[in-house]
């Protein structure tokens, strides 16, 4: 089974999350939620989430790396050295590297979007260093996958399970929640 991780960050997107690690989980992915600062975490809305672990703490293998936005989130994302180091081991490794809104500006800062086609909230695009920017709601190069906005959580969230988990099961999922 793959292993997902998502980083939440205080000021986070909470349709970006939860609508994410809600599909991942139907698919049949596993799903660990890591607090940047802390087990609860505030979303950008005022609702609060309690992870699985704390970011600092975690050291397991895993396949995907998943970024929820959200301005104040993501701000934190990007002070975050220690997340930028995994977010280029995690691309130099290969490994599925996923970020929704204004999460790919992390990318752009840790150095993996040069030359990558990706979106982003619209009003980001300045920080998206030379990445190749499109207005699809899903961008997809290679292992990174980026979206635009809260409206794009489930067609983000199905490119995920299509590249984890294959095109058969990303339509169960599709089909099951009437999309």
């Amino acid at each position: 089974m793959p292993h997902a991780v998502v980083v939440l960050a205080d000021g986070f997107e909470e349709v970006e999350a939860v609508a994410v690690i809600d599909l991942l989980r139907r698919a049949g992915v596993r799903v660990t939620m890591l607090g940047l600062d802390g087990f609860e975490v505030r979303g950008a809305h005022d609702v609060w989430v309690r992870a699985d672990r704390l970011f600092g703490d975690f050291g397991e293998p895993f396949d995907a790396l998943v970024l929820p936005g959200g301005g104040p989130g993501t701000a934190r994302l990007a002070a975050s050295e220690p997340l930028l180091k995994l977010v280029r081991s995690a691309n130099g490794e290969g490994k599925l590297c996923a970020a929704i809104c204004a999460a790919p500006t992390v990318f752009a800062k840790a150095g993996i979007l040069d030359n990558k086609k990706a979106a982003c909230y619209p009003g980001c695009e300045d920080k998206m260093a030379v990445a190749v920017l499109v207005e699809d709601a899903v961008a997809v190069d290679g292992n990174i996958i980026t979206s635009r906005a809260a409206g794009t959580a489930i067609p983000f969230a199905l490119e995920i399970i299509s590249a984890l988990m294959g095109e058969e099961v990303e339509e169960s999922v599709r089909d099951a929640i009437l999309y």
